[in-house]
């Protein structure tokens, strides 16, 4: 890979990483489920006007988007606004990555080598480690609620694998339309007219310009011109070589809320992070061939 598109990658990586806390800006404001609805629908509506349909069976896309883009910020954004640190959360939703690899073995008979699963059982040992300490410290709800959000990503990337895209990036898009719906509506069970109209009342106060700017970052750049820079790689290169930068995304979001957030990690959670990213770099890399 030329070092400009390694560079790219790598922005990608960060973009993500630093969306982590824009989430957390935003949540300071909206009501979690109210939050994750209204971020998909500001990009359902441009997504159906403009991108052609992708070309994938609708199934498919339902699976995608119930898995990638609801249950994944269902768990994502409840855990994080019941308390689970930003900077932790971008790693514990990276274990979607050994997720995927063990429910694509139970579910669609994949075959998973010895590597693999030598990196998924490293990761988990990691989740473990990282996921004693904070349920210790504030319970295991959030933990767990976060746990099912990557969960979600885990089922989301099989009903995109399955669906096999042509466009990748039409899919990614077209696959917002379908959380509104179920998060706009648990939002109004859950969270209550009253609450989401309290939200919107004070949506134009100079308080909420930060809430705004996170949606707006997670809207355009997490959620295009990301997935856009990645796209466009993938195109080009080999996944091999492009699924190990996704590995900056958790450092990158310890990074930025440590210093946006004073977000102080434990020394385990230190030591859990890095035996999951230990274990997803090891699991996704590919033995190369022995020249004799």
């Amino acid at each position: 890979m030329p070092t400009r598109h390694a560079l790219l990658a790598a922005l990608a990586a960060a973009f993500w990483g630093l969306n982590i806390v824009a989430i957390h800006q935003s949540l300071e404001h909206f009501p979690p489920l109210f939050l994750g609805g209204l971020r998909f629908l500001l990009l359902a509506v441009p997504a159906v006007l403009f991108v052609p349909w992708p070309g994938v069976r609708v199934r498919h896309l339902l699976g995608f988007g119930l898995g990638t883009g609801t249950l994944q910020f269902v768990g994502l954004y409840l855990g994080m606004a019941a308390g689970f640190p930003a900077g932790l959360a971008s790693l514990v939703l990276t274990c979607a990555a050994p997720l995927t690899v063990l429910l694509g073995a139970l579910m669609l008979r994949e075959r998973v080598t010895g590597r693999a699963a030598a990196g998924v059982g490293l990761a988990l040992v990691g989740l473990g480690v990282a996921g004693s300490v904070r349920g210790g410290l504030d319970g295991w709800g959030p933990f767990l609620l976060v746990l099912l959000g990557a969960l979600g990503w885990a089922l989301g990337n099989l009903a995109s694998r399955r669906a096999m895209p042509e466009r990748p990036l039409a899919l990614v898009l077209w696959m917002s339309v379908v959380p509104p719906v179920p998060m706009l509506g648990l939002s109004l069970m859950v969270e209550g007219p009253e609450e989401i109209a309290e939200a919107v009342s004070g949506s134009s106060s100079w308080e909420a310009v930060p809430a705004w700017a996170g949606l707006v970052y997670t809207v355009l750049v997490g959620s295009l011109v990301a997935p856009t820079i990645w796209a466009w790689l993938l195109r080009r290169h080999p996944a091999g070589a492009v699924a190990p930068f996704s590995m900056l995304v958790p450092v990158v979001g310890f990074f930025a809320a440590w210093l946006a957030l004073g977000e102080r990690p434990a020394g385990l959670e230190i030591l859990g992070g890095a035996l999951v990213v230990a274990g997803v770099l090891w699991g996704s890399a590919r033995r190369r061939p022995v020249v004799s």
